[in-house]
């Protein structure tokens, strides 16, 4: 049973036998798929079941807004099609195309993933959790969306915004392991795609962070929160905190090393400069340091190259 507490439709199922707690999560499902089926927004990753661009469309979405990965995820596709197509060039013209998603360690782990996709599973994305979750950087939440979004596995996706979704019909903050369970029971069995993408719609367009639209919910008789009181997503499971500044962060500095990069070898003895570090000679070794054992940098002749050497 759903340990969902409170007032609300949802909350109420304790008490129920299992017929009527099985009719009250089709009525949710119901609901939020009729809705989701009229209104998911158009983005380009939807639109296949290709596990590659599924694959590549969540490796790029973590911690980076839609608005930005969209054409990079476009041109990235038109260039590697295919993980054997990623392997063929090599992961410095992988890092210039990602300027701009940030968190380059990503691409890394993406390129080395598609080499161990052809090595080990024939150029094709595997359909299993734990192979999934062997790929470089692949973590349980995209493994999972893999599952649902090419393969319409019936799991639930949980990200920040699923985990302040949860937390409000709840009513109550979430663990991680409580949450991950509530949306692997509330998943529709039936339309598991449609289900998760109605939810992370949900979250973005009706039950957002901040002034969350809650008379237009399209399932708001199953919220135990309703918008009133104090917010049981706050502090809980999966939910988003804010995030460390950017302004004079390593992730800046580091940033504007690969910028650089991009146009062409540079002198190791102008690193510190160009990541604005001058004044930091310790902090700027570190970071060349760090880059270099991500395999996002290499040394050659007193030179810094992006990537590996061929």
């Amino acid at each position: 049973m759903l340990p969902l507490p409170g007032t609300s439709p949802m909350a109420k199922i304790s008490g129920k036998i299992e017929n009527d707690i099985e009719l009250d999560r089709q009525a949710l499902n119901q609901g939020l798929c009729q809705w989701a089926s009229t209104t998911l927004r158009d983005l380009p990753w939807r639109s296949t079941r290709d596990p590659w661009p599924v694959l590549v469309s969540e490796v790029m979405l973590q911690q980076t807004q839609v608005s930005r990965v969209t054409p990079k995820y476009i041109e990235f596709l038109e260039r590697w099609p295919s993980p054997e197509a990623l392997t063929q060039s090599s992961v410095s013209d992988l890092l210039k195309l990602w300027q701009g998603l940030g968190y380059p360690r990503r691409a890394r782990n993406l390129y080395d993933s598609a080499h161990q996709i052809v090595q080990a599973h024939d150029g094709k994305v595997p359909s299993a959790l734990e192979d999934l979750l062997l790929l470089p950087g692949v973590g349980p939440y995209t493994a999972r969306a893999v599952l649902v979004f090419a393969f319409e596995l019936p799991v639930g996706v949980l990200d920040t915004n699923v985990g302040r979704l949860l937390a409000r019909w709840t009513g109550r903050p979430l663990g991680p392991k409580e949450a991950q369970r509530i949306a692997d029971e509330l998943v529709d069995p039936n339309r598991p795609w449609l289900w998760n993408q109605g939810l992370f719609d949900l979250a973005a367009l009706r039950c957002a962070k901040g002034n969350p639209e809650c008379n237009r919910c399209p399932v708001k008789e199953w919220c135990s929160w309703g918008g009133v009181g104090v917010d049981p997503a706050v502090g809980s499971a999966a939910v988003s905190t804010a995030q460390t500044r950017f302004e004079g962060s390593d992730r800046q500095a580091r940033g504007r090393m690969l910028k650089a990069l991009t146009s062409g070898p540079v002198p190791a003895a102008q690193a510190a400069t160009i990541m604005e570090l001058q004044d930091d000679p310790v902090r700027a070794s570190r970071l060349i340091g760090d880059l270099q054992n991500e395999s996002l940098v290499t040394m050659q002749d007193e030179a810094l190259l992006l990537g590996d050497l061929l």
